[in-house]
């Protein structure tokens, strides 16, 4: 059943479907979606440098469920705005995790040179609203106000920096730049979207709301 909660910090795939744009309100339209039984296509991965010289490519995820994503056949459309005239659909045949970023096969990239053609271009895939129930888009994020758990103004959401490992909540702190948090629920422990409110916990040093002591010393 679809509705508005908090929610442990789980960033799942990037929207592209229009219908799902509209920030606070993309809980409520992926409910909509689902109910119509309507997939939603989502950015899953970035296409980033060759690796070797059979045409692997090492993928940049912008997904926190790559198992689920990326299976043997998979199809995937490409948007590749920048560079068109390349493939128009990519078929998986492997999927490796590496200790950085993924590398993956596909059964229309051959060489080396029509993997690097591909690089900078993005991997779509439709996915089942109801999937994704338990979880937020990134522009549902921006614009949040972050507070600390005493209610100490943090700033606000910027963005989100995808890793290899995990992601980060970009934080605009007022007249004090930005700071990066760990996206998990050690240190992201609320995120209130209908509320407007993300609340934080990190370590001393990491935002300027909680600095760290002068001593060095953290109790």
């Amino acid at each position: 059943m679809c509705g508005l909660t908090w929610l442990t910090p789980t960033v799942v795939d990037r929207v592209v479907c229009p219908a799902l744009a509209g920030g606070q309100n993309n809980r409520l339209a992926r409910c909509a979606w689902a109910a119509l039984g309507v997939g939603v296509e989502v950015v899953v991965a970035g296409v980033g440098r060759a690796h070797g010289v059979r045409g692997d490519v090492v993928l940049e995820l912008r997904t926190d469920r790559p198992d689920l994503r990326f299976q043997p056949g998979s199809v995937f459309r490409v948007d590749d705005a920048a560079q068109p005239g390349g493939p128009p659909r990519l078929t998986l045949r492997s999927y490796r995790a590496t200790t950085g970023w993924p590398v993956a096969s596909f059964a229309e990239l051959t060489d080396r040179t029509t993997a690097e053609a591909l690089r900078g271009a993005k991997l779509v895939a439709e996915v089942d609203p109801a999937e994704e129930d338990q979880a937020w888009y990134p522009a549902e994020l921006r614009g949040l106000a972050v507070e600390l758990p005493d209610g100490t103004p943090a700033g606000t959401v910027n963005d989100l920096v995808y890793g290899p490992a995990q992601d980060w909540l970009e934080i605009e702190q007022d007249g004090a730049g930005l700071a990066l948090v760990p996206l998990i629920e050690r240190f992201v422990p609320v995120i209130d979207v209908p509320g407007g409110l993300v609340v934080i916990d990190p370590p001393p040093g990491l935002v300027a709301a909680r600095p760290a002591p002068e001593d060095g010393v953290v109790a």
